[in-house]
């Protein structure tokens, strides 16, 4: 298995895409190590010495006034992992947990947790062997960390809770022991960094951004072939309307549907004498709306890098000056915030691909398309249900797109009095991007059956690649036939990045640019 070695404080979107993605193992520059060594020998003292150190030689949160014995340190640690593990719900996604990981490594690489370097050894030894905790989903409210959670990533790591190795789940001890490794006992404080912090929300987001990108620029895909398919003006694409106005995302976008549609012979063939003065919104304005999306989701790309690579688990050591200090770095406001927009974008690419879907089987509307975009209508009904099938998950996306950063409720007796509610605005991203791959695979199959429509007229060159790529695993509706695996196919090739593979990389470029510069 391939391993990157990353640093904490400048580890990049792309590498941490690459982690989810391709499931590369991790390790942590050596650079990081002398911090790491120094901030656990501070915590060390702590431990024991007689000044009372939040989660060093205390209780925890509301009983954070109880003094603990140094002899009683180890058990403190393990009863706070045990206890906290309360999480319910289905297991997280294993490229998920995988990037948890990654980003505790990261967090704990800062050299401000306190932790030994064997705890930092053991993750890494769990990321290159593939023994992967099971957590479950649900739990977490943002805040004190997300608690439950990375309370059953530490359990594994102590040879409690189960975990999944060679694809099969097992008792973590099981699952350790077959990959060669030992469990660790817990020092002062290191139960604590491990579940304080925000990786399961950060985590849960980053998902939710890489999937919203890509579905992004599959939209510009699609909407291209859209724009084909109703012989729509490409006029409203022009570079000067764009730049002045002056957001990147819509110049952008706006340049992309333009080099995807050059050398249209659909496009050329209604330059002169269509009586059409203009195309309705979701053709005429899909640079401002998918290019303010691209905007969003690159200031969002921007605050989770810089999330990933933070230090947020509480107390904080800052060796330079000496001292241990509490502070609240564990709250995820910023990654709730990131979150509800990250939704907002997958509402808005879905929404207006859905009147493009609306616009294409209506004969009123699709410019002398068939009704439908059936051969034979009345008999056939086409893509009628499949329109429908995109309204519904439109409106589901846009109920999803609710905002839960706005929602608070107080919890541990009112010692943590405001909470964020990341960890679930971020995972319902999930649930979303599968609902606008949805959408646009059915978009695609609408928009390739309207530009089949306009033969002996072709497309340009790298939408006929398009078409000829749904076309090697979805047959042309020429009649009905049972609809639910095509619809699934076309979602697949959007979801897995097929669909877009297919265009020329370098039309695309500056997408990738967008969120990786």
């Amino acid at each position: 298995m391939s391993e990157l070695i990353l640093i904490p404080g400048e580890t990049t979107l792309a590498q941490l895409e690459r982690v989810w993605r391709e499931g590369l193992a991790v390790r942590l520059a050596d650079s990081a190590r002398p911090g790491i060594a120094a901030s656990a020998a501070r915590i060390e003292a702590a431990a024991n010495g007689d000044v009372p150190v939040y989660g060093v030689n205390t209780g925890f949160g509301k009983l954070a006034s109880i003094k603990i014995a140094s002899k009683d340190t180890a058990t403190l640690q393990r009863n706070l992992i045990l206890s906290h593990c309360c999480g319910v719900g289905e297991p997280v996604e294993l490229e998920t947990v995988r990037l948890i990981m990654v980003l505790k490594l990261l967090s704990l690489g800062r050299g401000a947790s306190g932790v030994r370097p064997e705890v930092i050894a053991l993750i890494e030894a769990m990321l290159a062997r593939g023994v992967l905790p099971v957590i479950p989903s649900q739990g977490s409210v943002g805040a004190s960390g997300d608690l439950a959670p990375l309370a059953h990533m530490a359990a594994a790591m102590l040879g409690e809770g189960r975990a999944t190795y060679d694809g099969r789940e097992m008792p973590a001890a099981e699952a350790l022991a077959a990959a060669g490794l030992a469990p660790v006992v817990l020092a002062a404080k290191e139960g604590l960094a491990l579940i304080n912090g925000t990786q399961v929300s950060t985590a849960f987001a980053l998902a939710g951004l890489f999937d919203a990108f890509a579905s992004a620029r599959a939209a510009l895909v699609t909407s291209s072939l859209s724009t084909d398919a109703i012989m729509g003006s490409t006029a409203p694409f022009l570079d000067e309307i764009h730049t002045l106005r002056g957001h990147r995302g819509q110049i952008v976008a706006a340049r992309t549907i333009r080099a995807l549609m050059e050398g249209s012979e659909i496009r050329e063939s209604h330059r002169i004498g269509d009586t059409r003065v203009q195309d309705p919104y979701c053709i005429r304005c899909q640079p401002q709306v998918t290019g303010a999306c691209i905007d969003l989701l690159t200031q969002v790309g921007r605050t989770l890098e810089i999330e990933a690579n933070a230090a947020t688990d509480n107390p904080l050591v800052l060796v330079g000056a000496d001292r241990i200090v509490s502070g609240g770095n564990f709250h995820a406001e910023p990654v709730a915030f990131a979150a509800d927009q990250i939704a907002l974008a997958i509402a808005e690419i879905g929404a207006i691909s859905q009147r493009r879907i609306a616009l294409m089987v209506d004969p009123a509307l699709s410019h002398d398309l068939p009704p439908f975009l059936t051969p034979d209508p009345g008999l056939n009904s086409g893509l009628m249900i499949a329109e429908v099938t995109s309204a519904a998950l439109m409106s589901e996306n846009k109920h999803l797109a609710t905002p839960c950063s706005t929602d608070s409720t107080p919890t541990s007796a009112n010692q943590e009095d405001h909470v964020s509610m990341a960890a679930h605005g971020a995972r319902r991203l999930r649930r979303m991007n599968a609902n606008l791959a949805h959408i646009l695979g059915i978009e695609a199959l609408c928009a390739s059956a309207g530009v089949e429509f306009r033969a002996p007229l072709k497309t340009s060159g790298p939408l006929q690649k398009v078409i000829a790529t749904l076309r090697a695993t979805i047959p042309a509706l020429d009649q009905d036939r049972y609809m639910a695996p095509d619809l699934a196919e076309a979602a697949r090739l959007i979801h897995d990045g097929t669909l877009v593979a297919a265009v020329p990389a370098d039309l695309l470029a500056d997408l990738l640019a967008e969120v990786t510069a």
